[in-house]
């Protein structure tokens, strides 16, 4: 079954490309480093690297406070950090600019070739997935060579799981080839397990994005934001997908009417779409400015937040934050990020990408779901009416956050387990 899959990703590498091309039609990062992405990279370290791969943003910055703290336990250990997107890239390069002995490279395409060019190349002494990128020759080419495979933060929706068992003769085999796999919650390992992960691998940690960082320098810059912006309330809508800012800004000339100092901020998840929801947000108002070319005023009443990195950030100076992806069938974005800088959260019904942590935070009180745009409205009415609902789901919002972190202590005892395995039986052959 591997060999139809391989012959079918090789006869799409022309659409591969095509997508790539157009694709760097707003993201011109997109139509460079191609080579890296079919395994022609060059190989940057003697010493065998951990390669780690996070498919984008969201993945970079859950296993950051990891990588850093490997790398500071273990300063002679080169790491390799692979993405498929540019975004991802560029908060490699950010995050780890101080680390010299951790670079970036872009993922290979799965064809059995790209795979093992990679690995000729880099000699990888393990690999470490973030979450549940999973890709059958990327397993079986490492299992080949001996090269361990460890899936951090590990999580299995009820729905991604019905896709895996459809093809059990592709993910069963994958499965069998991960020598250790952190699942953040026992309903997640319950299901790795079912789908043909050994028992023995599986260990459960809760998640590491409870682990987030947050940036030193945020709350300096949150000070002065909330200065330009003035004494009045800030509601953001991160990381939407397309239509959910139409949905939301749908809503807002009837929000203006109760709360006329109202503040919209807008983050998009995607960068090439920054443009067309600045067009868009011009439709709905016209004290509409961009966080690229200008800082808020009193008089501002829709922000775009066209600039990379700064989601958190902005997340801390609003009151209320509506989580993107909730609106659309993509399982809904991180509403851990709102809550743990002290900002309510709000949700649409798709939270199947954290089934567990939504309804634990809302227990917590520190998030509400609502079923669509008109139960949006009618819970941003009751909530900025009484600001001192913000402020207890505020507070109730970060405590839950600071009661459930440690699972990044728990990853890091584990992948040094397995590494030091993997160097004794290297070092005894």
């Amino acid at each position: 079954m591997r060999l139809i899959y391989s012959c079918f990703f090789y006869l799409i590498t022309p659409l591969l490309l095509l997508k790539l091309w157009r694709r760097g039609k707003q993201a011109p990062a997109y139509r460079q480093r191609i080579g890296e992405r079919f395994g022609f990279a060059e190989k940057t370290s003697e010493t065998a690297p951990l390669w780690v791969h996070a498919v984008s943003v969201g993945e970079v910055v859950a296993i950051t406070p990891v990588l850093k703290q490997l790398l500071v336990c273990y300063p002679e250990l080169p790491i390799l950090v692979t993405t498929s997107t540019p975004t991802g890239a560029d908060r490699v390069a950010k995050l780890f600019k101080d680390f010299p002995q951790l670079w970036h490279q872009y993922c290979p395409y799965d064809q059995p070739g790209a795979v093992s060019r990679f690995l000729t190349r880099q000699r990888p002494l393990g690999l470490l997935i973030v979450e549940t990128e999973l890709w059958p020759n990327m397993l079986a080419k490492c299992a080949a060579r001996g090269i361990p495979v460890m899936l951090a933060n590990g999580r299995m929706s009820e729905k991604s799981a019905a896709g895996y068992a459809k093809v059990s003769v592709l993910s069963k085999p994958m499965l069998r080839q991960i020598s250790l796999l952190v699942a953040q919650y026992k309903i997640d390992g319950d299901r790795f397990t079912q789908l043909g992960l050994p028992a023995e691998n599986l260990l459960i940690s809760g998640s590491i994005k409870f682990d987030l960082e947050i940036d030193a320098k945020i709350p300096a810059k949150v000070q002065l934001l909330r200065e330009q912006i003035g004494a009045r309330p800030v509601l953001i809508l991160g990381s939407s997908h397309e239509s959910e800012e139409y949905g939301v800004l749908e809503q807002m000339a009837a929000l203006w009417q109760s709360q006329p100092n109202l503040l919209l901020i807008i983050v998009p998840r995607h960068p090439e779409r920054f443009k067309a929801v600045a067009e868009l947000a011009g439709n709905y108002s016209s004290q509409v400015l961009k966080r690229s070319e200008s800082a808020p005023n009193k008089t501002c009443q829709i922000y775009i937040g066209d600039t990379m990195g700064e989601l958190g950030m902005l997340y801390a100076v609003a009151d209320v934050a509506i989580v993107g992806g909730s609106f659309i069938s993509v399982g809904g974005q991180n509403p851990i990020e709102p809550a743990s800088v002290a900002t309510a959260v709000l949700m649409g019904p798709e939270q199947y990408n954290f089934s567990v942590i939504c309804p634990a935070l809302e227990a917590a009180g520190g998030m509400r779901s609502v079923a669509d745009y008109a139960a949006l409205q009618v819970q941003l009415q009751a909530l900025f009416a009484a600001p001192e609902r913000i402020t207890a789901m505020s507070n109730s919002a970060k405590a839950h956050v600071e009661s459930q972190r440690g699972a990044t202590q728990i990853l890091l005892h584990s992948i040094e387990r397995v590494l030091l395995a993997t160097l004794e039986k290297n070092t005894a052959h």
